[in-house]
């Protein structure tokens, strides 16, 4: 089981060196990754699910974000939980993900996509909220051309994206393919991460039997995609309090990556917990031993 952590400018403040404190202690405690949200622009009330997001949240760019921790860091893999693809320009985001993974030496490689639910966001972004999903697998696809592409320059003719003959350097660091794992709660999404992803990350508030069908789905697709579904990796979200026996139970369900938070506000005690989760799942030993 790898472990990861998120940190929500929403919820944990924007303070820069607060931020860094965060991320290299967690890097200190073994943890694999650090994963921080996004949102582009909130509205007066925009909503998830039944809840009403305060249009004042303070929401980092995500990748600025990332290369900010990264500097401060020397090891800890970078996340996004998620990024909302749609709102990003494929051939941009190519550009600025290999670039944040040259210069953290290869750790942009948690890029966890998600498609965005709040329909006046797509709208200031100039996106039909209809055709997100088909716009996100055509931006997996530009970038994973452009990485892979050569001097000659590659080409694409699609649906929102099309160039001829472009060519984008440098590749990410020591390989021509990032990671990209698919964000979401519906079976839509899991159709996705078998299809194009490299691994699925469903939230929500599923109940335990339509994870156990969306990871099918998810399965399935790869299968039919002609890929290999034992490689799609399968990461949860978990509390900093979870107990031995819970991660066991996800573990059993075929989970390969929990990703926590610290529950606290205060700099002091968010280290104490992630000590202590550290330390109760012997992070450190495990870093080691692998």
């Amino acid at each position: 089981m790898k472990f990861g952590i998120s940190y929500s400018t929403p919820y944990h403040g924007i303070d820069p060196d607060t931020i860094v404190a965060y991320a290299q202690h967690a890097e200190d405690c073994g943890f694999e990754s650090l994963y921080v949200p996004e949102h582009v622009a909130l509205y007066p009330g925009a909503m998830v699910g039944r809840f009403e997001l305060p249009p004042s949240l303070p929401y980092f760019d995500p990748l600025d974000c990332l290369s900010f921790v990264a500097a401060a860091t020397r090891r800890i893999l970078l996340g996004t939980g998620v990024l909302l693809l749609p709102y990003h320009h494929p051939v941009i985001l190519a550009k600025r993900l290999a670039t944040v993974d040259v210069l953290s030496k290869g750790r942009m490689r948690l890029l966890t996509a998600g498609l965005g639910s709040l329909p006046g966001e797509a709208r200031a972004m100039g996106v039909d909220f209809s055709t997100r999903g088909r716009r996100a697998d055509e931006a997996i696809d530009v970038m994973r051309l452009l990485w892979a592409g050569g001097q000659d320059g590659v080409s694409f003719d699609g649906e929102f994206f099309t160039f001829d003959d472009l060519c984008q350097f440098p590749k990410p660091y020591g390989v021509t393919r990032l990671p990209i794992h698919i964000g979401g709660s519906s079976r839509a999404a899991a159709r996705r991460a078998g299809r194009r992803g490299d691994g699925y990350f469903p939230g929500g508030a599923l109940d335990p039997n339509e994870r156990a069908i969306q990871m099918d789905i998810a399965r399935s697709a790869a299968t039919e995609a002609g890929r290999d579904p034992e490689t799609l990796e399968y990461t949860r979200s978990g509390s900093i309090d979870m107990t031995i026996d819970q991660v066991e139970a996800f573990a059993a369900q075929g989970v390969t990556r929990i990703v926590v938070s610290a529950s606290a506000t205060e700099s002091d005690r968010q280290h104490e917990e992630m000590s202590a989760f550290a330390q109760r799942f012997a992070l450190l030993q495990t870093r080691s031993a692998g």
